[in-house]
């Protein structure tokens, strides 16, 4: 393991962004390119590793419910 600040744990790798450079936000706020708010878009570069974990939580639960995406039949 690499060590970091002294401690004997690994790096945390950062969370990607989501982001598939489809960027128009709909009446809702919501972009309909990575299913993010206006709001999460801007401070996502500040958010921690968790905060952005919980984000794609909420970006799931929205592509989700917009029955918009691609499931590749069997």
């Amino acid at each position: 393991m690499k060590q970091v600040d002294g401690n004997d744990q690994q790096a945390e790798q950062p969370v990607a962004s989501p982001c598939v450079y489809i960027c128009a936000l709909d009446d809702n706020n919501i972009c309909m390119g990575c299913y993010r708010s206006g709001e999460e878009i801007t401070h996502w570069g500040r958010y921690s590793n968790a905060e952005k974990r919980a984000v794609l939580e909420k970006v799931g639960e929205r592509e989700r419910a917009s029955m918009n995406f691609y499931t590749p039949s069997s």
